[in-house]
């Protein structure tokens, strides 16, 4: 099956809410449904899509790509994703302006909108269904796009780090059942790259509202240690990119050390770049600060990895 791209305005699904200067999503970008029919465990809001002044999208219902095109592609694909702890998608402030970024240097880039998992769906790993079956339809429309199927990547900021890690540990285990001929394709990222990520979900760092939306307030150990990222390094897992700043109070910086020390354990190659100063949730980071650095870096770890 071919799954068809299709061209539309995202006025049509999205309602802005607030006051000031709107964020919107370009209705010149092509958008993907990541499920024509037959999506797993439906059921959950069915009603406008919702998205803040400042880019905050809440109430999907309809998981989708959104496509950034390069005038030139050089072959390299990545699979980017927003955080916002599973309750909501930081599309602003994350995954829009690095989407937007890519494509200046070659990369086609694939900006995930994701299900949340307390929107009432049947099962709250909705999350990880889009982003595998993402993978997938990224890697059958290759030779559309000018890809190479071996350069497909994922990138993704703190929640967005957890789904991006579980994406790339995870990709034998079978989140949703086969719908089409797409599922038959691998859906392991080539490379990974996790900026400022949620990684570990077992205690001291089990108090992250990632945890909360996907398990509730009491997760039992094996929940928590099964969608722990750190946990699931194995020989397998793609090369993987990290960033952080020390000071990030959300998401530990310990969640980087720890996935630096499993990657390490495993004999897979990783890069990661600890920042004194920055906080939390600064996307590409504001110009001239300590972690506005890690575009620069993270495209040079890709050079170097013949990415």
């Amino acid at each position: 099956m071919i799954i068809t791209a299709l061209l539309f305005s995202a006025s049509a699904s999205i309602s802005a809410q607030g006051k000031g200067p709107k964020f919107s999503i370009q209705s010149s970008l092509e958008q993907i449904d990541l499920w024509p029919s037959h999506m797993p465990n439906a059921g959950g809001n069915r009603g406008s899509e919702l998205i803040s002044d400042k880019g905050s999208v809440t109430n999907v219902s309809t998981p989708r790509l959104i496509v950034h095109q390069p005038q030139h592609p050089n072959g390299t694909a990545i699979l980017v994703i927003s955080g916002g702890g599973y309750a909501h998608i930081e599309l602003g402030k994350e995954s829009t302006p690095t989407a937007n970024w890519l494509p200046s240097e070659g990369v086609t880039a694939f900006e995930l909108i994701y299900r949340l998992p307390q929107e009432n769906w049947s099962s709250t790993q909705v999350p990880f269904e889009d982003a595998q079956r993402a993978m997938r339809i990224i890697r059958n429309l290759a030779k559309h796009y000018g890809i190479d199927q071996h350069k497909i990547g994922i990138l993704g900021f703190s929640a967005g780090g957890h789904l991006a890690g579980i994406t790339s540990t995870l990709f034998d285990k079978n989140f949703y059942k086969p719908v089409d001929a797409i599922d038959s394709l691998s859906s392991k990222p080539d490379f990974t790259g996790l900026i400022y990520p949620v990684i570990s979900m077992l205690p001291p760092n089990n108090k992250t509202h990632s945890l909360k939306s996907i398990f509730g307030n009491q997760p039992t150990t094996e929940e928590e240690i099964a969608f722990s990222v750190e946990k699931q390094v194995n020989t397998h897992t793609p090369p993987t990119f990290l960033a952080q700043a020390i000071d990030d109070p959300i998401s530990p910086i310990d969640n980087s050390y720890l996935m630096d020390k499993a990657l390490k354990n495993a004999n897979i190659p990783v890069e990661m770049h600890i920042f004194q100063t920055g906080g939390h949730g600064w996307g590409l980071g504001k110009k001239g600060s300590e972690v506005s650095a890690w575009p620069g870096l993270f495209k040079e770890w890709m050079k170097r990895s013949s990415f």
